[in-house]
């Protein structure tokens, strides 16, 4: 038993660095993927619809090895580094092109960010993540630690809605007629709670505190 638990205390510290760093890239890529809609099964979708939904379980892993007020911090930290990221995409591309180059324009059209759009997904995953934080809190402590998947689908269940709405509300009200922005929310709905099905298991990757492994 002492062994375990010396165990769980070496391997906790390097997972939870991967998490982290998984955590972080998955918000850029998915903020840089959404640049782009596309087109499956005869829906539009931004594209990083598929990638977003997995940092609301990284999230819960972060919370569950590091604790809620470290996770609260990651997730200021990732909604900075992203304003930095659009703020840095946005300077390179107005920068004058080497004429050698000749991609100058391609680059500014696809990665100048459209700042509403930017500004949306940023408010969405900082408060969203933010709720999650506080649904995954109240699971663990007032419902039970057992039953890992559970706590992560109802986290998870009560966030991606409010990413959504956020987003799609934030992005293009006043722009897209009701109907589309409707559209727009219950087809990511649907795409973001399916990946988030897909990536219950990384609430696994850690054991659970006191090598308690309830399924």
């Amino acid at each position: 038993m002492a062994s375990d638990k010396l165990s769980s205390k070496i391997i906790i510290p390097k997972i939870a660095v991967l998490v982290v760093a998984a955590y972080i890239a998955a918000q850029m890529l998915s903020d840089i993927a959404s640049l782009k809609i596309g087109i499956v099964a005869g829906l539009a979708v931004d594209m990083g619809t598929f990638i977003y939904p997995i940092t609301f379980t990284l999230r819960d892993t972060v919370h569950k090895v590091l604790g809620k007020r470290n996770a609260q911090v990651l997730i200021i930290a990732a909604g900075v580094i992203n304003i930095f990221m659009a703020l840095y995409l946005k300077w390179a591309a107005v920068v004058p092109s080497d004429p050698s180059w000749g991609l100058g324009e391609e680059f500014a059209a696809i990665l100048a960010p459209v700042w509403r759009i930017v500004a949306a997904s940023i408010a969405a995953e900082v408060v969203s993540e933010l709720v999650d934080t506080e649904v995954y809190a109240w699971f663990v402590n007032k419902v039970t630690r057992r039953y890992q998947w559970a706590r992560v689908l109802t986290s998870n269940s009560v966030s991606v809605p409010v990413d959504n709405a956020i987003f799609a509300v934030g992005a293009f009200a006043g722009v897209l007629p009701w109907a589309v922005v409707g559209e727009i929310f219950l087809i990511n709905l649907i795409v973001k709670y399916g990946m988030t099905l897909l990536s219950l298991p990384l609430i696994y990757v850690t054991p659970e505190e006191g090598g308690d492994s309830h399924f």
